[in-house]
This record gives C-alpha cells, sequence and structure tokens, in this order.
C-alpha cells in the first residue's frame, strides 16, 4: 500500500518534470540554432543537394562507348523475304571515340559536379545569411517596440506633469494637448513595430519551412564585436573560398578542355564491326564446303568539311575560353571591391552603434530628467522639454538601427567571402 508521504513524493517528481519540460520547451533559440534549423530543413538547400548529388552521377557514364548495334539478316528469300532463305547474317557493330576523348569528358563531367557542390555550398551561405539577416531584423523591431513603449511611459509622465501644471494655471491648454497628441503618436508607432515583428516572425519561419504563424522564442540579447581583422585578409580569403570564383575557375579549366575536344575533332572516331554469315544455299557460299564466314570491319570518319564545322568550332572554343578568363577576372575584382565597401560600412556602423551605446543615449536620458524637472519648475517650456525627449528616443532608435546595421553588413561580408569571418 502506497504511504502518504510515497505518493507525496510522486507527485513533487512529476510537478518537477513538467516544469523542466516547460523550461526546455521556452528555451530561447539563438542565431547559431535558428542558422542550424534553417540549413537542415530550407526547401533550397535540399534542392541544391538533390542537384550536385545528380551531377555526382554523370561522371561514370562518359568512361563507357556508346551502345553495341547489333544486326541480323535474312537474305536473298525467294518467297516472302522470310521464308525459305539463301544466308543469314549476324553482324555487330561498335562506335569508338579517338582515344583520350572519353578521359577529356569525364574530367569536365567532374569538374561540373564540383561546380554543383560550389552551388550546394553557396546555397548554404545565402540560407545562412537569410536567417541570420530575419533574426536580427526580428530582434530589431522587437527592441524598437520596447524602445516605443519606454518612449509611451515617458509621454505619460509628462502628460501627467502638464495636466498638474495646466490644473493650476501655471501653463496653457496647448502644452496639454501637444502631450496628449505625443502620446497618441507613439502608441500607434509601438503597434506599428509589433507588427513589424509579427511579420519578421513569419519570414523567418518561411525560411525555416515552418507554418507562417508557428511560435518563435527567440534570444533577445543583442550582442556585437569589433572587426578585428585586416581588410586585405579577408580579400585574400574571399579568393580562396567564395564560391562563385571558384566556380569561375573550374569554368575556366572546362573550357580549356572544350578547346582540346574541338582541336580532338580532326582526330577520327572510328567504328569496329564483326560480320558472321551462314549460308543455307551452298551455291551461294564462297565454296561449297564453306558455308560459314566470319569477317572484321572498320571505319574512320573522315573530316572533310572542316572548314565549316571544325575550323569553326575551335574559335568557338577560344572564344569561350576568353569570356571565362575574363569572367574569373571580373568576379575576383568585383569581390575585392565589395568587400571592402562592406568592410568601412560595418566599421563605421560599429563605431556609430558604440559612440550611441556608450555616450549619447546615457547624455541624452539626462537631458530628459534634467529638463523635466526644469519644466516642472517653470524654467523650460513645453517646446524644450518635448524636444529633449524626442531626443532620448531618437538616440536609443538610432543606436538599435546602428547596431542592426553593423549586423547586417557583417552577415552580407561573410556572404561576400563566402564563408564566416576569422575570430
Amino acid at each position: 500500500m502506497r504511504t502518504p508521504m510515497t505518493s507525496a513524493a510522486v507527485a513533487l517528481a512529476i510537478l518537477v518534470a513538467i516544469l523542466v519540460g516547460q523550461a526546455r520547451a521556452e528555451q530561447a533559440l539563438t542565431v547559431d540554432q535558428v542558422v542550424a534549423m534553417a540549413l537542415e530543413t530550407n526547401p533550397q538547400v535540399r534542392a541544391a543537394r538533390a542537384r550536385w548529388y545528380s551531377a555526382s552521377h554523370s561522371i561514370q557514364q562518359n568512361y563507357a562507348p556508346v551502345d553495341p548495334i547489333l544486326s541480323y539478316g535474312n537474305l536473298d528469300s525467294p518467297t516472302d523475304g522470310i521464308d525459305h532463305a539463301s544466308a543469314h547474317s549476324l553482324q555487330v557493330a561498335q562506335a569508338l571515340q579517338f582515344p583520350g576523348k572519353a578521359l577529356l569528358q569525364a574530367n569536365n563531367a567532374k569538374r561540373t559536379a564540383s561546380i554543383a557542390r560550389l552551388t550546394y555550398d553557396a546555397s548554404l551561405r545565402d540560407v545562412r545569411a537569410q536567417a541570420e539577416t530575419a533574426f536580427y531584423q526580428v530582434l530589431l523591431d522587437s527592441a524598437l517596440a520596447e524602445v516605443t513603449a519606454s518612449n509611451v511611459k515617458s509621454l505619460r509622465r509628462v502628460l501627467e506633469v502638464t495636466e498638474v501644471a495646466y490644473s493650476s494655471s501655471s501653463v496653457t491648454q496647448s502644452d496639454f494637448i501637444g502631450a496628449e497628441f505625443s502620446l497618441a503618436q507613439a502608441q500607434q508607432q509601438e503597434r506599428q513595430f509589433r507588427t513589424a515583428e509579427a511579420n519578421d516572425e513569419t519570414t523567418l519561419n518561411q525560411i525555416l519551412n515552418r507554418s507562417p504563424s508557428q511560435p518563435l522564442h527567440l534570444d533577445h540579447r543583442l550582442e556585437f564585436s569589433a572587426l578585428e581583422i585586416r581588410v586585405d585578409t579577408l580579400i585574400e580569403q574571399a579568393s580562396a573560398i567564395r564560391q562563385e570564383i571558384l566556380q569561375a575557375a573550374l569554368t575556366e579549366r572546362n573550357t580549356e578542355t572544350a578547346l582540346t575536344l574541338a582541336k580532338l575533332e580532326y582526330a577520327p572516331d572510328y567504328t569496329v564491326g564483326y560480320i558472321f554469315n551462314h549460308y543455307l544455299l551452298p551455291s551461294d557460299a564462297p565454296a561449297p564446303t564453306l558455308t560459314q564466314t566470319h569477317g572484321f570491319s572498320i571505319s574512320f570518319n573522315a573530316p572533310v568539311f572542316f572548314w565549316l564545322k571544325q575550323n569553326e568550332d575551335i574559335k568557338r572554343a577560344t572564344y569561350d575560353l576568353q569570356a571565362a578568363r575574363e569572367d574569373l577576372n571580373s568576379i575576383r575584382n568585383q569581390t575585392a571591391a565589395q568587400v571592402t565597401t562592406l568592410y568601412r560600412q560595418a566599421q563605421l556602423s560599429y563605431n556609430t552603434a558604440v559612440l550611441y551605446r556608450d555616450s549619447l543615449i546615457p547624455l541624452a536620458r539626462q537631458w530628459f530628467e534634467v529638463a523635466l524637472v526644469g519644466y516642472q519648475g517653470g524654467k523650460i517650456d513645453f517646446i524644450t522639454l518635448a524636444t529633449t525627449l524626442q531626443q532620448s528616443n531618437d538616440t536609443r532608435v538610432a543606436y538599435l538601427q546602428a547596431a542592426n546595421q553593423f549586423l547586417a553588413q557583417r552577415i552580407s561580408l561573410e556572404q561576400a567571402i563566402g564563408g564566416p569571418i576569422p575570430k
């Protein structure tokens, strides 16, 4: 029989398990966890991975020749072409490329598969950037809503002060009306930011391949650090790992191989054949006692129209190679310029965010508190008080926007490099 103490212990254990389960269920998702979820569930990533696998299975068949052709002949029938034939003929023909062509074609297929893999890597990179950008956009609009909510509280304080001052005829009615107007305007702005936050969560759910209204419990801590690495180092890293640069390099090598294959069109392909004849009518045989014969054939294609085909193929391949080389140089230059520009913008945004966080926000808040006391004492007018409150709110908003711009530019910088920035 279970004692009351035992029952209490069981109930307590169940309660603890429920609380632990709820705590785990409500655990806030960090940006790294959101990115991991996106890379696992995003359809764009899955599609790119499937295309890579598809390209990987397009290599081996380049080593195999075309299917042989098997021919059977029922010859010299005096009736309907089927009965009473004089001879049966069996032929096997195998078309073969000039030696070396298959190896070059397989190398092209390998590089095409490598390009597909780089496309998959680029999809991972882009989806990572999309998830991080959407994550920080949720944090930005949530923080802006909180700042606006704080501004609403301050405006209520101002409204209370003006109401008291108006009741005692210390100020005019315009001050009280102005405070009411500013409060209503701030409340509407808070609703706008809340709506933007909800839309941002829907965008993030889309990237995570979830339903639009599925709840997200995110870690709202806004943390960022300065870029300590040199821009020249980032440009070198981009040249080494950016997927588009590597793809352009592989495309250049493929066009070089295509030029070699175009030149090999002068080298003839050939077909090897085996012939077996069985003469049912001895008089048709080469000799009365020789009714079964064997034969061998070989044929080559003759490039007699080379000035119309092979020459033009070589010229076309030469220009394709020139274009591929220029494309590679172009994307390298564009990447270097993009990395440099984003680096400068990120540094500026970081310095701006730090300035607002460490200096301007505390000063603006102190200015408002002093102005509120001064207004109560009749030393300043309502316009000055409203200006100080607006400055306090604007500095907090400017800080959040600068911090978000820094994070967005860091994400874009990693996207331009092709991988994470070394720490």
